[in-house]
């Protein structure tokens, strides 16, 4: 029996021996988070274990990399960047905990123990080395890496990161009332996930959110702030809202994301919006409300009143960010500008931002902080001063980084090298967890339809798995993309000792072009080298 040593950038099939070899060592910073792989074959029936021996050995986190299926693993015309020829089948993705000394099973074939180092402060800067004995049946053996711990400490985070929160999924699947106590439970747990892998700007649904949402259909009401009409007077109650925002504190969260205010796909419409009337709960506004009805704007201008003093007496100025429309077209444009029109009127104090791809919404002066995705990002550059960009399904093409069950994780860690040469405030994905088919239609299995009802590559809808105890199960795929994350606060703290110039050399040395989204070393070995680089030149 024979294990092998890979780095997080490996993915494992059951079916295939891994290629990867060679990998001894890493370096980490004091307070990074860093993941290895440990490798190793099996038969379905058999009983495994594992132990550590190592001075990190309390500080190590180990989990069993499961394969998930996929039928819409990539689109037909995807590029030459992916794994399997984007085909379907199973895909390394999910994370189990698993513990020390406590026998677990497998799929037959290959898999890997993923080992997570998280120091804390009483760690030591050092040279550690990290054993690995993993007993399969009657056999065993043992593999060693080295890792390298330097006396340094990674800044905070700059970059503001949103991966959209969807309470509504976390409802259905467990099978919870909204907001009762054992969703806010649920919530907390997910948000607490989602934060200590880079998210501090949370999807706010103070209304239900009008994102992927058939025209005419709804999603499970998830509304924060309670609406109580009286004739065409309305008066709130923001408890709930007050609720939401000091779970997020606790957690960590630092901005909070207000959810779309009007209709997906060019601002025709109202979102849901349930209310009191005449002594019933009903909804007050939805598909059947026009985006322009004097109705619609008389509300959205008390309930701003009423939003803006919340605001005021909670001191969240500053932590607000505030959507008009999502992905509008150029087709939109009078929609949107109407709609942009009256949030700039009514909430003046608080950034907007959309996704959008067209460059004339922001030239118009009708969104402050576009987002544009990363394939229509350059017309954006040097024009816009806080720049933004996305990912979603339809980024796949021409290498540009995303996290898809069937791409290499290099093309989702080398995302925090791109980011730091943009100069990017913000990054936006919109699937944290979301586990319905595409437009809402139906609730999915996680574990088992990946693709979002055949609609969304296998990756793109989310990141965590739910586990039975309403917490999240990660994925190999939120870890590599912190890793990401990670990268760009090490070439932060880079620049404070050379300059953001020189910085940039260090990256693009030897390059035949200059690093853009669509066009970097695609090579897990020059990722790897160049983090050992720049640690080495700290």
């Amino acid at each position: 029996m024979k294990l092998i040593a890979l780095s997080s950038l490996s993915k494992v099939f059951n079916d295939e021996k891994p290629t990867d070899s060679g990998f001894k060592s890493l370096s980490m910073l004091l307070n990074e988070r860093r993941s290895f792989q440990v490798a190793f074959q099996n038969k379905a029936n058999d009983s495994i274990t594992f132990s550590i021996d190592s001075e990190l050995k309390g500080f190590i986190k180990a989990y069993l990399v499961k394969c998930i299926p996929s039928k819409l693993a990539a689109y037909p015309d995807h590029d030459d960047y992916v794994l399997r020829n984007g085909e379907s089948g199973l895909y390394p993705d999910l994370l189990c905990p698993i513990k020390e000394n406590t026998p677990f099973s497998a799929a037959e074939g290959w898999n890997s123990v993923w080992l997570e180092i998280v120091p804390d402060e009483s760690v030591k800067p050092a040279n550690y080395i990290v054993k690995v004995n993993i007993q399969v049946g009657e056999l065993k053996a043992e593999e060693e890496v080295e890792v390298n711990i330097i006396d340094k400490l990674l800044p905070a985070q700059e970059l503001i990161f949103t991966n959209w929160f969807h309470s509504d999924c976390l409802a259905t699947y467990y099978g919870v009332e909204v907001l009762s106590e054992r969703h806010w439970e649920i919530i907390e747990s997910f948000v607490k996930t989602a934060v200590e892998h880079g998210l501090n700007l949370l999807l706010t649904p103070i209304f239900t959110p009008p994102l992927d949402t058939a025209v005419g259909g709804e999603r499970p009401t998830v509304q924060l702030v309670d609406v109580y009409r009286k004739g065409y007077k309305y008066s709130f109650d923001f408890t709930k809202l007050k609720r939401w925002i000091e779970m997020a504190d606790r957690n960590g969260v630092k901005y909070f994301e207000i959810s779309h205010l009007f209709t997906q796909w060019g601002a025709k419409h109202a979102p849901k919006i349930m209310g009191c009337f005449k002594g019933e709960y009903v909804k007050l506004f939805g598909w059947e409300t026009k985006a322009e009805s004097q109705g619609y704007r008389n509300f959205l201008r008390q309930f701003a009143e009423a939003f803006n003093k919340f605001v005021a007496e909670n001191n969240l100025k500053d932590r607000i960010f505030i959507h008009v429309s999502d992905e509008p077209h150029m087709r939109d444009l009078v929609h949107y500008r109407r709609a942009a029109k009256l949030i700039k009127e009514i909430f003046p104090d608080y950034r907007t931002l959309d996704a959008l791809s067209d460059y004339e919404f922001y030239k118009k002066g009708l969104v402050e902080t576009p987002v544009p995705a990363e394939n229509h990002i350059e017309p954006f550059v040097g024009k816009v001063p806080r720049l933004w960009t996305y990912y979603c399904c339809g980024q796949y093409k021409n290498y540009v980084p995303n996290r898809f069950f069937a791409m290499p994780s290099q093309r989702n860690e080398i995302l925090g090298f791109l980011l730091y040469k943009y100069s990017c405030e913000g990054f936006l994905q919109w699937g944290y967890n979301f586990w319905y088919s595409q437009y809402s239609i139906r609730e999915i299995n996680p574990f088992t339809e990946s693709d979002a009802g055949g609609a969304f590559p296998s990756g793109d809808a989310y990141v965590v798995y739910p586990a039975p105890d309403g917490t999240p199960y990660t994925s190999l795929r939120l870890k590599v993309f912190y890793d990401g994350l990670q990268d760009l606060r090490l070439l932060k703290l880079l620049e404070k000792k050379i300059g953001r110039d020189e910085v940039i050399k260090v990256l693009e040395k030897g390059l035949a072009a200059p690093l853009s989204f669509t066009d970097y070393p695609r090579s897990d070995e020059w990722l790897l080298n160049k983090r050992e680089e720049i640690i080495r030149m700290l």
